[in-house]
């Protein structure tokens, strides 16, 4: 964490934004508040600590009711088993370290927005935020209740006979995508991934498929032909390459079998296999498993010798067989024009 602004030399705006923010000046020490969540002073201070926030003095007046009412939520969570001994640390320290990346963010876009509008960073900051962060927040809430629902619904669907479509799924990876972004403002950054995601679409669509959703630097796409999706995922892999094409290098995991469809979204073993091959692909390369390899192929992958295979308008070489997190030895061949 960055280090605590001075509050002596804020002209006040500190103070200020703690009353808008926790909805009342600090008024309380570590240990009242302990005493008030009825917890002990000990477990205070472990999961203040683990949410990523500095120790504080034992008697530093720092904290406010909403302190007190996180504490009593937490002993709740505690007490229903969802904050087990287990897993307590590691689930609070991760929404330490979310949080605090996303504030951080947050903060330097509301900075942003204060400059374009004159105003100086600091004092716009504390102008602006009494209108824009209950609407950031309550977008953040239904945010966070959209990818709850998805993440339940892959799980059900991978552990039940739901009913399932037969799809070609690819997920399409930028290569260096860590590299790049760190050279480019968090403004740039956007526009850079808002031009890849409009080229991917046009392509797609064009070609019969479609993007069901973008993971950072990662575009989940699905289609009803496997013949589709191979001609897309090899156009991006051609794009990628040419130096004289500013589409970034990628690289794409092609699968195909039944999946599970629900709320716009897709679930199920293929699209898992989909994004473990994408994982280990070489750049401007794209992988297919065995399902996408017979569908192309118009031959069986069980127990061929062929080292490769020529199709009407693919060629497929056969890769050593792979072992990715959840699947082990994992059928596998390279796509590739003829």
């Amino acid at each position: 964490m960055s280090d605590p602004v001075d509050p002596a030399d804020d002209s006040g705006v500190i103070g200020a934004l703690e009353q808008q923010l926790l909805g009342e000046t600090p008024h309380l020490t570590q240990q009242q508040v302990a005493d008030r969540a009825g917890v002990p002073l000990e477990m205070a201070n472990q999961l203040w600590h683990l949410l990523g926030f500095a120790r504080t003095p034992d008697d530093a007046v720092a904290f406010t009711s909403a302190d007190v009412r996180a504490l009593e939520l937490t002993n709740d969570l505690i007490r229903l088993g969802v904050l087990a001994d287990d897993r307590q640390e590691g689930l609070v320290r991760t929404w330490g370290r979310s949080f605090a990346r996303l504030a951080d963010w947050q903060v330097a876009l509301l900075a942003d927005v204060a400059r374009e509008m004159g105003a100086d960073p600091t004092l716009g900051l504390l102008a602006i935020s009494d209108e824009i962060m209950p609407r950031v927040e309550e977008l953040q809430s239904y945010a966070w209740r959209r990818h709850l629902l998805s993440a339940g619904s892959r799980m059900l669907a991978e552990s039940s006979s739901a009913p399932s479509t037969l799809l070609a799924v690819c997920f399409v990876d930028i290569v260096g995508y860590t590299s790049r972004s760190r050279t480019l403002s968090d403004r740039e950054l956007v526009a850079w991934l808002e031009s890849f995601e409009t080229a991917v679409l046009q392509l797609a669509v064009d070609r019969g498929g479609r993007i069901i959703k973008n993971i950072g630097d990662e575009l989940l796409l699905v289609a009803d032909s496997p013949q589709a999706m191979a001609d897309i995922a090899l156009e991006l892999a051609r794009r990628g390459a040419d130096p004289d094409d500013p589409f970034p290098a990628v690289r794409a995991g092609l699968a195909y079998g039944d999946v599970v469809t629900r709320l716009g979204d897709v679930f199920g073993p293929v699209v898992n296999i989909a994004a473990r091959l994408t994982s280990v692909a070489r750049p401007n390369s794209v992988l297919v498993d065995l399902g996408a390899y017979e569908a192309l192929s118009g031959r069986s992958g069980e127990g061929e010798d062929d080292d490769e295979t020529h199709a009407a308008s693919y060629r497929l070489r056969r890769l050593r067989r792979v072992s990715v997190k959840g699947y082990s030895r994992l059928k596998v061949w390279a796509l590739q024009l003829p």
